[in-house]
């Protein structure tokens, strides 16, 4: 590999290493910006509505019920889910998801819970169900709502003392959808204001509790792209920056289409009407009650939710009147065709929160690009062969190596071909040394005589950077792979670990409390790396830095990707034993050159006319 492929690769791995500080640098600054600039702007409110002003969002909301009326709860089930509502504010309390086992703990770890079902679960644990409405203590009173089943649905009522009435509607769909209509009713003879108002969207929780959070966050769509946000907001310091402590997230300016809390396979998503945005979004962290089955270890923190709320600006009902707002709630995976068809449905771009990246945070869109365009094509391939999903991505890259097989032929030839010229370059180095400008012309020269171009030997590292990327983006957030098993990986969305060697709790970047983890498959990617380093020697005149460079690539792939998904490094590792095989089959159908004689150029490839 020349100097040109070699700075690609290493560009590449650098940028791979630091993509999630990066990430979290650029979403942090963003929102920093949008903060300081975003006026809050009163939406329109029905006729019979006068909107007062909306100075400030809710800062401290109430959410405390009275827990001496017994909770009240109301179940409905469906082929997919069950859906759990409670009197205590009147909404969504959780979901458990019937078709998704709730944990897939490794072989060596006894599987641990976080509910009694079994199943995963959405909002579990929460403070506070999902459209619970929070404000003031006139607009919250006990929070005990009065439950009542309708058709393929719940309805729950509350009355005040002051003429307020709030009726709550849930009707379960398909699709993981369910339709939510709220009323706020003044039932008085005399106009009522009514102070803003969050209606709770849901809160993100950790899958388990091997989830580090890292995936945890917030979303909402503005109309025109998505915001996102996560734990790391929230925090006062990341791996390089530090910053003052946020308590709240909030933004929106009456443009807010759709907000969603969700983890790195599960979402709660509120979708508005088109014509009734909210006003904001907020988002506060919470801390969560401790997996159960699990010894809490000294000083360790309770697991990190976030609780998110749509807000509603302070309004003024006149006597006898009522305001009715509608959205529609996704409790359910992030599975990208489901969400694609109800973004179509609802024209809203609901499979934004997939969560594929933005900006930097997917290398200015390649990765979403190519993790969409892959997550397509293995669930066509999965779809046309019935193959378990990791035979799929092995057969997957398979297919695409045929496909770059041709290039990959075309740049190993230009390769030798420059390897063969090098004598001749060394020889123009030495007689131009004192004029580096002359050396370039006659060396640009020399290529072109011989048909011979610099950029066609990194060519296919190019074309493959962005399949890779494509692969990182997409796994982070692909439920197909969950629980998804290959050979002795059980699990291709985590890593492979067989056993933990303890002790071994200070390696950076790998270890963790319990230990080290033996990971069986990224070393194996280790070595077919390190073996196709061997089978390609360095180019004539290569210095012994960039040889060393070359030499530690291989690590530093096996350091970033240790603790990576399985079904990541399987790809990496199936792809570098392709390209093995193709060195060596290129290798047989080259003349064999004796000792001690220059080699001559290969023919260039003849274009047909």
């Amino acid at each position: 590999m020349d100097r040109t492929g070699i700075i690609v690769v290493t560009a590449c791995v650098i940028l791979l290493g630091f993509w999630l500080v990066t990430e979290q640098k650029y979403a942090s600054q963003r929102l920093q910006q949008q903060t300081a600039t975003n006026a809050v702007a009163v939406p329109q409110q029905e006729t019979k509505i006068a909107a007062a002003a909306f100075p400030t969002p809710v800062t401290s909301p109430i959410f405390s019920f009275d827990t001496n009326a017994p909770e009240e709860l109301k179940v409905i089930t469906n082929a997919h889910a069950r859906y759990t509502f409670t009197s205590r504010g009147g909404g969504l309390k959780s979901v458990e998801l019937l078709d998704y086992p709730e944990t897939i703990s490794a072989r060596w770890k006894q599987k641990t819970s976080m509910s009694m079902s079994g199943v995963a679960t959405l909002n579990t644990h929460a403070l506070v169900p999902v459209l619970a409405i929070l404000g003031e203590s006139n607009l919250v009173g006990d929070g005990n709502f009065t439950l009542k089943k309708i058709d393929d649905g719940v309805r729950a009522e509350k009355s005040f003392t002051n003429g307020l009435r709030i009726v709550k509607e849930f009707r379960v769909g398909s699709n993981y959808l369910v339709d939510a209509t709220v009323r706020l009713e003044n039932t008085s003879g005399k106009s009522l204001s009514l102070p803003a108002q969050e209606w709770v969207v849901g809160t993100a929780t950790p899958m388990g509790p091997d989830d580090n959070g890292q995936n945890e966050g917030v979303m909402w769509f503005d109309g025109t792209g998505a915001q996102v946000i996560g734990t790391s907001y929230f925090n006062t310091n990341t791996t390089f920056f530090r910053r003052t402590t946020k308590s709240e997230y909030c933004m929106g300016s009456g443009n807010v289409a759709w907000a969603a809390v969700h983890n790195q396979f599960f979402a709660l998503m509120a979708m508005p009407n088109t014509n009734q945005p909210a006003q904001q979004i907020i988002a506060r962290p919470v801390a969560l009650p401790q997996f159960s089955n699990i010894e809490r270890m000294a000083n360790a923190p309770l697991p990190q939710g976030i609780q998110t709320a749509l807000i509603y600006p302070t309004q003024t009902l006149e006597a006898n009147s009522a305001v009715e707002r509608r959205m529609v709630l996704f409790a359910g995976p992030k599975e990208y065709r489901t969400l694609a068809r109800i973004g179509t449905e609802f024209q809203n771009h609901a499979d934004l929160v997939m969560n594929f990246g933005a900006g930097f945070g997917s290398f200015w869109g390649i990765g979403t690009f190519f993790a969409k365009v892959l997550l397509w094509g293995m669930n066509w391939l999965h779809d046309v062969t019935h193959a378990g999903y990791g035979l799929v991505i092995v057969l997957f890259t398979v297919i695409i190596k045929a496909i770059l097989w041709p290039l990959m032929t075309k740049s190993t030839r230009s390769m030798k071909r420059m390897q063969a010229l090098a004598p001749e370059i060394q020889a123009l180095k030495a007689k131009y040394k004192d004029d580096p400008q002359k050396f370039t012309q006659k060396q640009m020269e020399l290529w072109k005589k011989n048909k011979v171009s610099p950029v066609s030997g990194c060519l296919p590292m190019l074309i493959q950077m962005p399949i890779f990327i494509g692969f990182f983006t997409m796994i982070r957030s692909a439920i197909e792979l969950r629980g998804a098993h290959f050979l002795w990986v059980a699990d291709l969305s985590k890593p492979d670990t067989l056993f933990m060697i303890p002790g071994l709790t200070f390696i950076p970047f790998i270890s963790t409390p319990e230990g080290l983890p033996f990971n069986l498959l990224p070393l194996l990617m280790g070595g077919a790396m390190l073996w196709q380093s061997h089978l390609t020697p360095p180019s004539p005149g290569m210095d012994q830095t960039q040889a060393k460079m070359m030499r530690y690539l291989p690590l530093m792939f096996l350091v970033f990707l240790y603790t990576y998904s399985s079904g990541l490094t399987l790809y990496w590792t199936i792809n570098n034993l392709l390209t093995i095989l193709q060195t060596k089959l290129t290798k047989m159908n080259q003349a064999p050159v004796a000792p001690g004689v220059t080699p001559t150029l290969p023919p260039p490839s003849k274009k047909k006319k």
